[in-house]
């Protein structure tokens, strides 16, 4: 019989791994209906936690941690390679997690801290409202990289970060296509609370509509379902066949992530639209899938080796006494067969 994991408990209760760890150590920040019900899995499924490989961990030499929201987004997964292989050369480990969409990093980040002894932590995607109380408890210093807004509650001499001026980026990409003479873009933003990148670019979309001096239909803003709160293939696929389905008039759409970019052309494709005869499409990120695609995809590229590179090296700073730093890129357009 094969042994039960940590994980094995998460999935059973339907919670990410960093609440069954909160249950387990007895934390504050978990409410009890939720710390009974993993307490009575863990009973259920004979789940032994590994004190021994716990406390191995905790005296793991030195160990940078990189917190991923959004493992479905192809764009991580190529700054996760190139920071994984800087730190490796600088004698660190790394160790990768997953943070699921309605998981807190935050919590995610201080649960780490107790089963590692980490030299520091890099934050990829996810929420701009963490509380400063929580990140005020981390004892590491951490870079926050690829979300374009200041963190609420924390002063900036206290973190450094590596992203885009997303608004402005949403911004310049919706004045693309208006500029192109569309009038009717379609958005496919985030989760409709979202306070991250999503709200953001969805906002430099607003900014464009009011300067060009043009009320978009609100129908035309498509936000993700509650259930399904990622950037992935299947959300931008979902929401095309949505906007088609109520016969919502649109000429183009932009998408704030490539991968749902990719996912709406399969549906127009589908449903015998030509790209872009009948409906422009642009993406966000600049992923290469978006260059091999059929037809290829316009997007608004994000230099992602740069970032990944700076992250790394802002993180290895402060590690070594130096001054938090906030770097601010520049996305180009790259205009494909889509557009």
């Amino acid at each position: 019989m094969e042994q039960i994991t940590i994980k094995d408990v998460a999935k059973a209760c339907g919670v990410g791994v960093s609440t069954v760890s909160r249950a387990i150590n007895d934390h504050p920040n978990i409410n009890e209906e939720t710390k009974q019900l993993v307490l009575d899995k863990i009973r259920e499924l004979g789940y032994v936690p590994n004190n021994s490989a716990r406390n191995l961990k905790r005296s793991e030499g030195k160990a940078i941690a990189v917190l991923v929201k959004g493992m479905t987004n192809p764009f991580f997964n190529v700054m996760v390679k190139i920071m994984e292989e800087d730190i490796i050369s600088r004698g660190y480990t790394m160790v990768l997690q997953h943070v699921d969409p309605k998981e807190d990093e935050a919590d995610v980040a201080l649960e780490l801290t107790k089963e590692k002894r980490l030299s520091g932590i890099v934050f990829l995607g996810g929420i701009v409202t963490r509380t400063g109380e929580k990140l005020g408890q981390l004892n590491v210093p951490y870079v926050v990289s690829t979300i374009g807004a200041p963190l609420e509650g924390v002063r900036e001499d206290e973190y450094s970060s590596v992203a885009v001026d997303d608004e402005r980026e949403g911004k310049k990409a919706t004045k693309f296509l208006l500029d192109k003479g569309y009038r009717k873009i379609a958005i496919f933003a985030g989760a409709e609370d979202d306070t991250s990148v999503g709200m953001l670019r969805l906002s430099g979309y607003k900014k464009a509509y009011e300067e060009a001096g043009i009320t978009p239909d609100e129908r035309l803003i498509r936000y993700l379902p509650k259930d399904n709160e990622e950037y992935s293939f299947d959300t931008g696929y979902a929401s095309a066949k949505k906007l088609i389905e109520e016969g919502v008039d649109f000429d183009a759409v932009f998408a704030i992530a490539d991968v749902m970019a990719v996912g709406a052309c399969r549906a127009f494709l589908e449903t015998g639209r030509k790209i872009p005869k009948d409906v422009a499409v642009m993406g966000f990120d600049g992923i290469d899938l978006t260059r091999f695609y059929l037809p290829s995809i316009t997007t608004v590229a994000q230099p992602i080796k740069q970032m990944a590179i700076e992250t790394s090296r802002l993180l290895f700073e402060v590690i070594e006494g130096k001054k938090h730093k906030h770097l601010v890129f520049e996305a180009v357009i790259t205009e494909r067969e889509t557009t």
